[in-house]
C-alpha cells in the first residue's frame, strides 16, 4: 500500500470510495472541500493505494491559526475513512510528512465509526491521536451522537415503527393538504433562507449567510449530493430542509420552518417525504443528526432527541474526536485558547455552528 496525494482529476475515484464505504460521508468529498474553500479553508485530499485501488482517504480542510504566522490548523471532518487499521497506519505515517510542507500544527479528525470501536481507536493512540474530552452535548465540531433510521423495510412498516404521536401528525399533515416538493430550483432558495431566519430568531441560533446556500447548491446540489425539499400549505411555503446523500446513505442537514401554520405539521411531512425519496434511491440509512448524549428530560435539548426519536430512529454514539499534534508545544498553546475561541464564535453575528 502506498499514501498518495490526490489532485481534481481524482475528484470521481474519492467520491466513489466514499460512496461505497459504510463511514463515507458528504463532509469527506472533494465537492465538500470545494463548498469550504468559498468560506477561507484550503481543502487537501490523500489517498491510500494498493493494486486494487483505493484503500482509504481523508480530506483535509486547513486554515491559518490567529497570530502565528505560517502556522495552519487541519480538520478533517469525519474522516479518516479507511478500510482498516494497517490501511490507518500508512494514511498517518504519509500525514506525518506532508504536515511540515502544509504548516500543520495539528490535525483534528472525528470519523464516523460507531462506539465501540477498540481496535480503530487503539489504531488511532497508536498512531499519535489523543482523544478529546467533550461534553454530552453539541461541544464537538461535528455531533457525537446522532439518530439514524434503517430503512431496511417497506414504507409501511417504517411508518408503523414511529411513535403514535409522529404517526398521527404525519397523516394529519396529508389530511390538511401539506404538499412537499423535491423538484426546487435555486429560485427556492430565498424562500428557504427567509424561513431560516426566522427559525434562527425563534430558537435563537446563528446562521450563515444566503451566499452559503447559493454556493451550496452549485457545489452539492448541482453534483447529485445534495437536494433541497420544501413543504407548502394553500401554495404558501412552510417550511423547508437540505438533505444530504451518498451512496447508501441521507443526513438530514438544514432545516427552517415559518411561526405561522404549524398545526398543520409541515416538518413532519417534511421528514415523511425526505423518508420516502430515499428509500425510493436504494438508500438504506436516514441520518437525523446531532442530539444530545444527556437524555434527561429537564435537558433543554432534549425535544430534539424527542422529535427524531418519534421517527423510530436509534441512537448511535461516535468515537469522538482525536487530535493528532505535529508542533506539541503549539497546539499545547492552541488548546488553552480554545475556550476563548468558542466564545467568540457565539457572539451575535458569529458564524453559526454548523457541519464544518
Amino acid at each position: 500500500m502506498e499514501f498518495v496525494a490526490c489532485g481534481p482529476e481524482d475528484g470521481e475515484a474519492l467520491t466513489a470510495y466514499l460512496a461505497r464505504s459504510p463511514a463515507g460521508d458528504v463532509l469527506q468529498t472533494p465537492a465538500w472541500g470545494q463548498l469550504k474553500a468559498r468560506t477561507g479553508w484550503v481543502a487537501r485530499h490523500y489517498g491510500v493505494q494498493d493494486g486494487t485501488g483505493l484503500r482509504g482517504v481523508i480530506s483535509v480542510l486547513k486554515r491559518p491559526l490567529p497570530a502565528l504566522p505560517g502556522a495552519w490548523m487541519g480538520y478533517a471532518p469525519r474522516g479518516p475513512v479507511v478500510d482498516g487499521p494497517d490501511v490507518l497506519d500508512v494514511l498517518v505515517r504519509g500525514l506525518k510528512a506532508a504536515a511540515a510542507g502544509e504548516g500543520l500544527v495539528f490535525l483534528k479528525v472525528d470519523p464516523a465509526v460507531p462506539d465501540p470501536a477498540p481496535d480503530f481507536s487503539a489504531a488511532l493512540r497508536r498512531a499519535g491521536f489523543r482523544p478529546l474530552a467533550r461534553g454530552p452535548n453539541f461541544e464537538g465540531v461535528q455531533p457525537r451522537y446522532v439518530m439514524r433510521l434503517p430503512l431496511d423495510r417497506p414504507p409501511d412498516a417504517i411508518l408503523s415503527g414511529f411513535s403514535a404521536k409522529t404517526r398521527y401528525n404525519v397523516r394529519l399533515a396529508g389530511r390538511r393538504g401539506v404538499i412537499v416538493r423535491a423538484d426546487t430550483t435555486p429560485a427556492d432558495l430565498p424562500v428557504f433562507y427567509r424561513l431560516l431566519q426566522e427559525t434562527a430568531a425563534r430558537d435563537r441560533f446563528l446562521i450563515r449567510s444566503s451566499q452559503y446556500y447559493r454556493d451550496l447548491w452549485e457545489c452539492l446540489v448541482n453534483r447529485g449530493l445534495a437536494r433541497l425539499f420544501m413543504a407548502e400549505y394553500r401554495g404558501e411555503a412552510l417550511a423547508g430542509a437540505i438533505l444530504f446523500h451518498l451512496g447508501t446513505t441521507a443526513w438530514y442537514v438544514y432545516g427552517a420552518s415559518a411561526n405561522r401554520s404549524r398545526e398543520v405539521m409541515p416538518n413532519h411531512a417534511l421528514q415523511w417525504a425526505m423518508i420516502r425519496w430515499a428509500m425510493d434511491r436504494g438508500i438504506t440509512v436516514y441520518d437525523f443528526r446531532g442530539v444530545s448524549g444527556d437524555l434527561d428530560p429537564a435537558n433543554p435539548l432534549y425535544g430534539l432527541y424527542r422529535f427524531k426519536k418519534g421517527f423510530g430512529a436509534d441512537l448511535v454514539e461516535y468515537i469522538g474526536e482525536y487530535d493528532l499534534p505535529f508542533r506539541p508545544l503549539l497546539h499545547r498553546a492552541c488548546n488553552l485558547l480554545e475556550p476563548f475561541y468558542r466564545r467568540l464564535r457565539s457572539r451575535p453575528g458569529a458564524r453559526g455552528a454548523e457541519p464544518d
